[in-house]
């Protein structure tokens, strides 16, 4: 079953059609990713699922609701998290002070902003929790201005989840991450599928064929090719367009 559904979405600028007719569904369940060249529109497309930037037209169902006029804080509440751009990081805090303001603000306590988050068990112990789930319980209790870019980027995964997502957005999770942290975050989403619903947008062709259930391939704004990784490894046209020798 669907649960975020997108239909003819259509998003504009002067004359560049950055989501031209982009329809695609991401089932409950499953890791499905987006790729496609430098200005195929993935960060157009992102921003109006997020609720970052409404469309011209188009719809966008999330969980049989039609949230395509819904601002971001709305899709939010209703399980929509986008990763590594709405997340706030407050640098001087610690790593789990950080994950559990992220669980105070899901809850609508705003007002228990000063409390000393680390001092209350309710806040404390599911955060340790997710820093757990994403390997970083032995830096709990460091800055997250004094941890590694890797790091930093596992710290927005455990934010994410903290808010108890029915979709996980992550937009580049691995994007100026080296060979060893790409590797470990792949590991650290590989974890979540099946039980946390993910649609993923990356460079990194190594970790999408390594992590996808299924992927969309975006060129121009519109979309070229949805499937599995096998077959859109060998689709001539995905090759053509943009996976070139990467396909081989």
């Amino acid at each position: 079953m669907a649960l975020m559904e997108v239909r003819d979405l259509n998003k504009s600028f002067g004359g560049v059609h950055a989501t031209s007719h982009v329809s695609l569904d991401v089932a409950e369940g499953e890791l499905h990713a987006i790729i496609g060249p430098n200005g195929a529109g993935k960060t157009t497309l992102i921003s109006q699922l997020s609720g970052e930037m409404l469309p011209d037209s188009g719809e966008i169902l999330f969980a049989g609701r039609n949230i395509t006029n819904h601002p971001m804080h709305a899709r939010s509440h209703m399980g929509l998290a986008r990763s590594f751009q709405i997340t706030s990081v407050f640098q001087d805090m610690t790593m789990l002070e950080n994950v559990a303001l992220a669980i105070q603000a899901h809850q609508g306590h705003s007002f228990r902003f000063w409390k000393p988050t680390a001092k209350d068990s309710s806040l404390f112990e599911p955060a340790m929790e997710y820093l757990a789930q994403v390997g970083l319980k032995d830096k709990a209790n460091s800055l997250a201005n004094a941890v590694s870019h890797g790091e930093h980027r596992q710290l927005e995964i455990a934010m994410a989840l903290a808010t108890d997502p029915k979709l996980l957005l992550l937009d580049e999770p691995m994007a100026g991450m080296g060979q060893e942290e790409s590797s470990r975050m792949v590991e650290i989403l590989n974890k979540f599928k099946g039980s946390k619903t993910m649609l993923l947008i990356e460079h990194d062709m190594d970790a999408v064929f390594a992590l996808a259930d299924r992927i969309s391939v975006l060129v121009y704004g519109a979309i070229i090719a949805t499937d599995t990784p096998d077959a859109i490894r060998s689709n001539e046209e995905v090759k053509r367009a943009y996976l070139g020798e990467e396909a081989a």
